[in-house]
């Protein structure tokens, strides 16, 4: 029988050939790999402004909650050996005219979504829009495109169920959640950080997978599976040639980086200065690699880490006494980023 160590050495070969498949992918595309390069400083920056852009969460209007510096709007990602092309409001409408866009996960998709919104408005302030939320689906709606950017919040992408007597449920081979995105031309999920809720944030009481029934299981385990549910539904259920679909790489918070938390800070880090790559971003691109159905990863979980300066920190809206915000980020900011990536990779 292998040693441990042996199978080790193992599993860590096939993950990186899976991250360098997906990288070649990215490569082959572009030139270069637009993931991997630095941040630099542009005057230019940011591309809107918050106070500009009505519709902002509070918990991520960071100006308008007192955030005194500047400086974490104005950076720019530069790749190595390729340009990122810049963001255009009105050509990425033009790209999704008659279209439906869908952001599926939990509050880093609603950072993201709401990113978005701001930039597409900001490029068209005088463009009419409507905006609404029913049963937990928000949509915002361009007329004039007749474009459709929706959010649908599932911290989990499998379901999550009430039962009679037995408690919330978390059915990790169960997706029927999925009508809400099936009819969508676009689609970009994302889920990693309520899997690691426990006591009163633990949204469970029981997981299910086949025929068991257990309290708790390894996380990373139970992420694992859920996956492989959402990648076989794609798989079964997405027409390439007329569906593009993205995930949102693995957002790292810095509450468990070696540096204590990510206030006070004003300036990205250094490069190599941000904390190891996730196990949980290792296991999505592997999954992502094994799927008959290609699915394009905005690999956003390197270039955030260096960005403990675009948190929201003490200034998310919650009140001077409320716990330090180092997961999500402030808008304008860093999901600007994450949407040029998607700009860039929408056919």
């Amino acid at each position: 029988m292998a040693s441990p160590n042996f199978l080790a050495i193992i599993l860590s070969y096939f993950l990186l050939l899976s991250i360098s498949t997906v990288d070649g992918k990215i490569a082959q595309k572009f030139g270069c790999d637009i993931f991997k390069g630095n941040w630099v400083y542009d005057n230019s920056y940011p591309l809107y402004d918050s106070r500009q852009c009505p519709f902002i969460e509070t918990q991520f209007d960071c100006q308008k909650n007192g955030r005194p510096d500047k400086e974490y709007m104005k950076y720019r990602w530069q790749p190595s050996g390729c340009p990122l092309p810049r963001f255009n409001g009105v050509d990425f409408l033009r790209k999704i005219r008659g279209k439906k866009l869908i952001f599926v996960g939990d509050s880093l998709s609603l950072n993201q979504w709401q990113s978005l919104t701001c930039l597409l408005h900001t490029a068209l302030p005088l463009a009419p829009f409507t905006s609404h939320t029913l049963y937990g689906l928000s949509t915002f709606y361009f007329p004039g495109y007749d474009a459709s950017l929706l959010f649908y919040r599932n911290a989990f992408l499998v379901d999550l169920v009430d039962k009679p007597n037995e408690g919330r449920v978390l059915l990790l081979d169960s997706i029927t959640n999925s009508r809400v995105w099936g009819e969508m031309d676009i689609l970009v999920f994302d889920t990693w950080h309520w899997w690691l809720h426990t006591g009163r944030k633990q949204p469970w009481e029981w997981i299910a997978h086949g025929n068991k029934v257990v309290e708790d299981m390894d996380r990373l385990v139970a992420y694992e599976i859920a996956l492989n549910t959402w990648a076989n539904w794609i798989d079964t259920h997405v027409d390439p040639s007329k569906t593009q679909v993205f995930f949102q790489g693995v957002s790292p918070d810095h509450f468990s980086s070696g540096i204590r938390n990510c206030g006070g800070h004003t300036r990205p880090l250094a490069g190599g200065g941000g904390p190891a790559v996730p196990a949980a971003e290792l296991v999505l691109q592997k999954i992502l690699n094994s799927m008959a159905t290609p699915v394009q990863l905005l690999d956003v979980t390197a270039l955030s880490q260096l960005r403990i300066d675009a948190h929201p920190s003490f200034y998310g809206g919650h009140g001077v006494h409320a716990a330090v915000d180092c997961t999500h980020w402030c808008l304008t900011g860093l999901p600007d980023i994450w949407n040029h990536f998607l700009y860039a990779m929408l056919r």
